[in-house]
């Protein structure tokens, strides 16, 4: 297959490395970590070429030839296994965890063929050749050798899916609800804003160079179960004065270490402004965010260090229209899962929610997935932060 630098398996490149020429200075009197350097030194999607190219016909010995690589390895959705050798795992982006069934039969076939450990790998509970999904509702591989790397790329690609950016300091997979769309109770859809979001940062070179990462939520469901308050931004349905339909802007979430609920930034935004509001937003952490100390760099702490108004103040100098407060709240509580079959908006149709151990599940298990969301749902498949999976558009006289 012919090869395009810039659109290689589908992982579109734009941009002109902004952070490059803002970042300099510190190079020069050494204020950057060593990763901060290392990204400087080497943009960190030059190593999708380079996988293409050299690692999967020369293995992981020349990945570690080259300072920093392993780290960049991350931007290509990319993470060596603590089993070391040329285990990989190799992470997919799911924006909203929304899936065509045939999106999810590829995963499941490039688990049954790809994802398989040596011998006295395998799980008593779950075998060998599996995937996970995850809790931000992507989708990841364990055991990928590098040299299958470009088959694997390519599979995804003829599907629409790609693994670019699933990992590394820029924005992470963006979690919705995973029955936008379906839900009888939603205040609107949100699952096409997410992917707008996760379309414009995805392979955007001037985005791509963040102090750390950067987990979105953006949901229109009033039960808060992509979990806003716990993402560095959350943005969850509001009503404006005038009865628009938008967001209301939570800030400097997050668990690990450092965990933090989100702040509210008494912001309002209509559905249209939300690709730019996250935009003056990775803009903000950019400039600004701590480049020295990687322990303290992830966007909480900035929202602590500058608290909510100066926060709110660093957006309104970079956003592309004037800031307006806070609506009405429109969520109502906190909801854990969507197993079971519910009632959808659509007449006459329900969506099932299975419960995934662990989530956990063999290839065949997701190619078989795929089968019963094309044969009883409409086609689809969502996955949940609880790692849950979900067929829609089921018709109630055939769950029987």
């Amino acid at each position: 297959m012919a090869r395009d630098k810039d659109n290689l398996y589908g992982m579109k490149f734009r941009g002109n490395e902004r952070w490059m020429q803002f970042l300099d200075p510190y190079r020069t009197i050494g204020e950057l970590n060593a990763i901060e350097q290392q990204k400087l030194d080497r943009h960190p999607y030059e190593v999708v070429d380079a996988i293409l190219t050299r690692y999967s016909k020369e293995g992981p010995g020349a990945i570690a030839a080259i300072p920093g690589e392993v780290e960049r390895l991350k931007w290509a959705g990319i993470y060596p296994q603590k089993q070391g050798g040329d285990a990989f795992m190799l992470r997919i982006k799911v924006p909203g965890g929304f899936l065509t069934a045939a999106q999810f039969r590829a995963i499941g076939v490039v688990a049954d063929a790809f994802a398989e450990g040596p011998d006295g790998t395998e799980s008593a509970v779950f075998g060998a050749k599996y995937a996970d999904i995850t809790t931000r509702q992507s989708i990841q591989l364990h055991w990928i050798r590098m040299e299958d790397i470009p088959r694997i790329w390519q599979r995804f690609h003829d599907v629409g899916l790609t693994t670019l950016q699933a990992c590394g300091d820029g924005l992470r997979n963006v979690l919705s609800c995973p029955v936008s769309g379906v839900d009888a109770h939603e205040a609107f859809d949100g699952l096409p804003i997410a992917q707008q979001v996760s379309a414009f940062f995805t392979g955007n070179r001037d985005y791509a160079n963040l102090p750390r990462k950067f987990k979105v939520s953006i949901t229109g469901c009033v039960e808060d179960c992509a979990q806003a308050e716990i993402n560095d931004i959350g943005l969850w349905p509001a009503r404006a004065e005038d009865g628009t339909l938008g967001f209301n802007v939570l800030a400097g979430g997050g668990l690990s270490d450092g965990e933090r609920m989100a702040s509210d930034l008494d912001i309002f935004v209509s559905q249209d402004q939300t690709v730019e509001l996250t935009r003056a937003i990775a803009q903000a952490f950019g400039e600004l965010g701590n480049r020295e100390n990687r322990g303290l760099a992830r966007m909480r702490y900035l929202v602590q260090e500058l608290g909510p108004e100066g926060f709110r103040q660093a957006i309104a100098e970079r956003a592309h229209f004037e800031l307006t407060t806070a609506g009405e709240d429109l969520t109502k509580r906190y909801r854990g899962d969507h197993v079971g079959v519910h009632a959808q908006k659509q007449p006459g149709l329900v969506y099932v929610g299975c419960s995934v151990p662990v989530g956990r599940m063999s290839g065949l298990e997701l190619v078989e997935v795929a089968r019963l969301a094309e044969t009883y749902g409409d086609g689809t498949v969502r996955t949940g932060t609880d790692q849950n999976f979900i067929l829609t558009g089921v018709p109630e006289k055939r769950l029987d």
